[in-house]
Parts: C-alpha cells; structure tokens; sequence
C-alpha cells in the first residue's frame, strides 16, 4: 500500500490517500505536481479517492498545496515508513 501526502498552506496537519499500485499513486503525484505549477492565477481543484477507505474523498485548491510526498506502508516492519527526508550520517 503506498499513501500520497498532501500538505496544505496554514495546515498543521497533513492530509493523505492510499492507493494499492505504485503507478496509481505515481500518477496521481505527478497531476498534482503538474496543477501546483500551473495555479498561479487559477484556482484548479483536486479531488482524490482512496484505496484503503472506499468512501474517503477529498477535494483540495491546488494552489493551497505546498507539498506532497509518497511513502510505502509496510506490513512486515509492522507500521508505515516515517514520511519526509532523513539524513543518514555515518
């Protein structure tokens, strides 16, 4: 299962989706990046579905995104991969 994760501007709290295929959520991540360059003088809404919740719809501005990630929610570590960037310093 990998989630895609939206940050909205004057949010503190994340909003996110699941998708089962990595090529769905690849897509989805690639429309998004595409609509956020594009708002400038536009207000373009975004309405995504989620895999794991069939009834969770969520409709976003595209100029209020300030970012979005995905990560893949692992089963076998027994939770899901912390979001965001990590440094590894050895």
């Amino acid at each position: 299962m990998y989630s895609l994760e939206l940050s909205l501007r004057y949010s503190p709290f994340p909003l996110s989706i699941q998708k089962k295929e990595f090529d769905d959520v690849k897509r989805i991540y690639a429309e998004i990046k595409t609509a956020m360059n594009e708002t400038l003088e536009s207000s373009n809404l975004i309405e995504l579905s989620c895999d794991k919740v069939q009834d969770k719809l969520i409709t976003v501005r595209a100029k209020e995104i300030i970012s979005v990630q995905i990560y893949e929610k692992s089963s076998v570590a027994g939770g899901a991969k912390r979001p965001g960037f990590s440094l590894n310093i050895d």
